[in-house]
């Protein structure tokens, strides 16, 4: 049942005007460096890839100085359409660490092994604002993945879907690194109902990995690929007594459905015939940071795997 919550921000039962964003806003703190965890660990692999700039993000408002985030992706050399393509991102919610450090960590120390057999494009870090505040949404109270779609209002989106879309067509897999967080259930739904003026309505937290599979292109096999090499890595979540794992049915072990392209999600935006977004737990008792990392990177090489093996068939 619905329960009465009281969220700091808003009247109950009214969205958000400038007024209410302007609050939010200002409780926002600075906590890290998307330069120096980010751009940095990109300039180290200029070796190895080539990082190509996709644009810069920039806010400001009457009550903060413009703050400039320059955006950057990494891709394999050469690159050879001839071979798959696999798109690879992370931080499209900032505050999704694992996300953001597998992706790298993947391109450091995984990446090379596929050289001459695929094309790799990995985005570390889709929103940096966010990344810089351990928040989901962006300066402008905007959640990125519920806006990739033509005429995106969030900055991050419309960047991303630019560097994308000349390979509209060749892309063969896109995998988007996630986390669910107890923070989703403690902060973000509830900021999310009080920011659209509805009730907020508590869910529950899976303990475990998990994987967003596409409703409008379900691909099972690849999906029990990953889900297959992530649990060597760290546990798979169960479904709650429902059957159902945050709130929609689980169609295999660990894997629910989304419909990617209609909630503007993005894992959606590629094209790609497999695509799939995982969602690691890094408050589980029984994972560490350092396991949340390296089960993205198992999700990532598992997901690449599976499209070489495909290909070779």
């Amino acid at each position: 049942m619905p329960e009465n919550h009281s969220y700091p921000i808003g009247t109950p039962g009214q969205a958000w005007g400038a007024a209410e964003r302007d609050q939010w806003r200002a409780r926002q703190v600075r906590q890290r460096s998307y330069a120096d965890d980010v751009l940095t660990a990109i300039e180290g692999l200029r070796g190895r890839f080539d990082v190509e700039p996709y644009g810069d993000i920039v806010y400001a408002d009457a009550h903060h100085p413009a703050e400039r985030f320059p955006l950057r992706a990494l891709r394999s050399r050469p690159w050879d359409a001839a071979l798959p393509s696999v798109l690879v991102t992370g931080g499209v919610h900032g505050y999704e660490t694992s996300g953001v450090h597998g992706a790298l960590r993947f391109a450091d120390t995984q990446a090379e092994r596929f050289a001459g057999r695929a094309n790799l494009l990995v985005v570390p870090c889709v929103s940096p604002w966010a990344y810089e505040r351990f928040q989901r949404w962006n300066f402008d109270a905007i959640d990125p993945n519920r806006a990739f779609r033509e005429h995106s209002p969030a900055q991050e989106s419309a960047a991303l879907m630019r560097l994308v879309a000349p390979l509209q067509g060749q892309w063969t897999a896109h995998i988007d690194l996630h986390e669910t967080t107890d923070t989703d259930e403690s902060e973000y739904r509830p900021a999310v109902a009080a920011r659209d003026g509805k009730v907020f309505e508590p869910g529950s937290i899976p303990d475990g990995f998990y994987l967003v599979d596409d409703t409008g292109n379900p691909q099972p096999a690849f999906q029990a690929a990953i889900i297959e090499a992530v649990s060597r890595v760290t546990h798979i979540a169960p479904a709650d007594d429902k059957g159902e794992i945050i709130g929609s049915p689980m169609v295999a072990h660990g894997v629910i459905r989304y419909a990617m392209k209609d909630l503007g999600l993005c894992a959606g935006i590629s094209g790609a015939r497999y695509t799939t977004t995982t969602e690691v737990y890094p408050d589980s008792a029984r994972a560490t940071p350092e396991q949340c990392i390296e089960a993205q990177v198992a999700a990532v090489c598992a997901a690449v795997e599976f499209v070489l093996n495909d290909a070779s068939n």
